[in-house]
């Protein structure tokens, strides 16, 4: 029984349950839903499309979407979620890369932008006319089974041209069952037996967030989707969720809003929450006193609470975050407010998963161990390399580029970890973006950024440099003084080896975006990108440190 079947079946059963929600709008239940799925079927059974062509889908996240998503799946079609909100002469490229048969467009915009860029493109159809039609397909017509290809995910492409990575429907039923699995443990609760209020706020064209939304529908949870990013916090406290999906720098700019806000209050909640604090951190270094419980037991009456309740609502029972690493010193603060930060790692090669933290066992800064059924080791200058049945079929049309990360069987992910006794993994970043120092020392730059950025309030990235070079300088974002960036310096660099302090820095006032090209679509730094745009400032910061 592939996960469609199994998706369609929990759905059916609970035909009457709510189970998307756009914000602020009625939602839909599970009935409603599959009726969706029908027409959007019907309309694809028309076209005179065969089993394995592909099906683009470009709009932003809508219910809709999650309609048209299983229906091309279940017409046997091969599922391309593109993000709307990347470049037309990027999305173009990826189309041309996977020859779609037709192109399915949220609204005549997104369309049109990819006529203007691509005038031979293959059919394009809106929502509007996919789901006007009135006839319906049968839902037990199902094309797919476990060995097929069911979607080509684009990576973001942080180094090179986005490649398709082609995930199979076993690939995707077997991280179902653990992503289920794992929140039947949050929730405790029965498998299956799952109703919980998720928000949803990152693109679905992303696995782990493609992922996120299937293992909704399969648990028949209430998904409650974002419908503006500028709206994030009030709707994420009006969806009052059990639990959503994040990425750090969401996370990291809550942090910050709750610090800016107290400071701003003053008084004595301000005086409570700066104590508190330091209590915190001295009784998990097992030196807590008396009067540092004194303080705690007053941030847990009167502050705590507060912050929990307007920050996010008074349901949750956890965040969960990937994409990329979380500073320790963010996770430490949401676990003082009594919130748990469970972190997933994986890449859309491994269907999105590798590890998932075991919400019982939580160690900040490391992502939990790895998920059943799957194998994880250290390799060659301690890569992480994986097998099992979340690894893809390959990368598509690509069979040079699959050969060169799958080898003996084993996925190779790129990434430097490190695993301890109780099988919970650390990630200590990318083995390309190793930085190699003059004087040879390697130098992961990941850890070193995520050190100063905490301690920089206004930035908005931090990126270090120095290949080649006698040491390491550091590009910050944001706005952000000189003299805050030297005391953060300062204060970092004192726990560090001469090697991996960083001696010099360039102020940036323009963050790195999407728009401008120096982040993926999933906002992950291209760092190549961002030394050849920057090359000048670079070399100009070296040359004054030199000549200090």
């Amino acid at each position: 029984m592939t996960f469609l079947r199994d998706i369609f079946a929990q759905l059916r059963s609970a035909a009457e349950i709510p189970v998307l929600q756009e914000s602020g709008d009625h939602a839909v239940t599970a009935g409603e839903l599959l009726e969706l799925v029908r027409t959007a079927r019907m309309f694809l059974s028309d076209k005179g499309l065969n089993k394995g062509d592909r099906c683009a889908l470009l709009a932003h996240n809508s219910i809709r979407w999650v309609a048209m998503n299983l229906a091309v799946m279940a017409e046997g079609l091969i599922l391309v979620p593109l993000y709307a909100r990347q470049s037309a002469v990027e999305l173009v490229g990826m189309m041309k890369d996977c020859s779609p048969s037709l192109i399915c467009c949220g609204d005549a915009a997104l369309r049109d932008a990819i006529a203007q860029h691509w005038p031979q493109a293959p059919q394009q159809f809106l929502f509007d006319e996919i789901f006007s039609g009135t006839n319906k397909a049968d839902l037990d017509r199902l094309q797919v089974a476990d060995t097929d290809p069911v979607t080509i995910i684009y990576t973001s492409g942080t180094s090179g041209e986005p490649k398709g990575v082609v995930l199979t429907a076993a690939n995707v039923g077997h991280m179902l069952g653990c992503t289920s699995s794992r929140l039947d443990s949050l929730m405790q609760v029965q498998k299956g037996k799952g109703k919980d209020r998720v928000f949803h706020y990152l693109p679905f064209c992303f696995a782990g967030s493609w992922i996120m939304l299937l293992t909704c529908l399969l648990r028949r949870n209430l998904l409650i989707l974002n419908t503006d990013l500028t709206k994030i916090a009030e709707q994420m406290r009006a969806a009052a969720p059990d639990y959503f999906l994040n990425v750090p720098a969401l996370l990291e700019r809550m942090r910050k809003a709750v610090d800016e806000q107290l400071w701003k209050t003053g008084g004595i909640v301000l005086r409570i929450y700066t104590r508190a604090k330091s209590a915190w951190m001295r009784k998990r270094e097992g030196k807590g006193t008396f009067a540092d419980r004194i303080w705690l037991s007053l941030a847990n009456a009167a502050v705590f609470p507060a912050i929990r309740k307007k920050m996010i609502g008074p349901n949750l029972k956890a965040l969960i975050c990937g994409s990329a690493p979380l500073s320790v010193e963010t996770q430490l603060f949401f676990m003082m407010l009594g919130i748990p930060v469970l972190q997933v790692y994986g890449l859309t090669e491994t269907t999105a998963i590798c590890t998932m933290d075991d919400p019982g066992h939580v160690e900040p800064g490391r992502v939990g161990p790895s998920i059943p059924g799957i194998e994880m080791k250290l390799g060659e200058n301690d890569e992480i390399v994986v097998r099992g049945r979340n690894i893809f079929a390959g990368y598509w049309n690509r069979p040079a580029e699959t050969a060169k990360v799958m080898r003996d069987g084993w996925f190779h992910t790129g990434d430097q970890g490190e695993v301890n006794a109780a099988g919970n993994w650390r990630i200590a970043g990318r083995i390309k973006n190793l930085i190699v120092l003059g004087s040879g020392h390697n130098v992961a730059p990941e850890p070193i950024e995520e050190m100063l950025l905490p301690r920089l309030p206004g930035a908005q990235q931090v990126v270090i440099v120095g290949n080649g070079r006698g040491c390491l300088s550091a590009i910050v974002t944001g706005d952000v003084t000189a003299e805050r960036v030297q005391r953060a310096l300062d204060e970092v660099n004192s726990g560090l080896p001469h090697y991996r302090q960083v001696r010099a820095y360039h102020l940036h006032p323009q963050p790195f975006s999407i728009d401008n090209g120096l982040l993926t679509a999933n906002g992950k730094l291209k760092r190549d990108a961002i030394a050849e745009r920057l090359s000048s400032a670079i070399e100009e910061m070296y040359q004054v440190k030199q000549a200090v």
